[in-house]
């Protein structure tokens, strides 16, 4: 072979690596960015939500004759408006483990990893990797806190020693 075509062996190497790793470094920006508009859109939704929420509290004093005072009390329990904010920010800023723990103590039984996932992040949770859902299965697996009863499927210890599994689907 001849010492030009090595050359032009050596550069086209050096442009397909360097090609490769621009390649990679723009993925991994897609990424992020398709990330922000998730929880971005997230936070849209919540806020449109909570909007059409306060509309229908401004438009209902009105109707059902209550006063503007009791209007201005808004953060009592039966506030729709903070239930909606809290359900949707509940496992935010938690490990997989604590939000998981928090949901089979609520729903009780044996959850597949799949619908933890989901829970998990209509919650506010958000776990990065391309697979989430594998992502909550190996988490649960690894900790002795949870028994897996099917395939991807988990209980408490403490539940799964008391009573036979059951799939709890909402």
């Amino acid at each position: 072979m001849s010492e030009e075509i090595k050359d032009i062996i050596a550069g086209l190497d050096q442009r397909i690596r360097l090609y490769k790793t621009k390649l990679h470094d723009l993925q991994r920006k897609l990424e992020k960015v398709e990330g922000e508009i998730k929880t971005t859109t997230k936070y849209l939704d919540l806020a449109e939500t909570l909007y059409r929420v306060e509309v229908e509290k401004a438009k209902s004093p009105l109707q059902s004759g209550g006063s503007a005072e009791e209007e201005r009390k808004g953060g009592e329990i039966g506030d729709p408006s903070q239930f909606i904010l809290l359900e949707r920010t509940k496992y935010a800023g938690l490990s997989v483990l604590q939000a998981a723990l928090i949901l089979f103590k609520e729903r009780g039984g044996a959850i597949h990893a799949k619908e933890i996932y989901l829970q998990l992040e209509a919650g506010g949770m958000r776990i990065r990797g391309k697979t989430p859902v594998t992502s909550v299965s190996t988490s649960l697996s690894r900790d002795g806190r949870f028994k897996k009863v099917l395939p991807n499927t988990y209980q408490l210890v403490e539940e799964a020693g008391s009573q036979a599994p059951f799939v709890n689907n909402p």
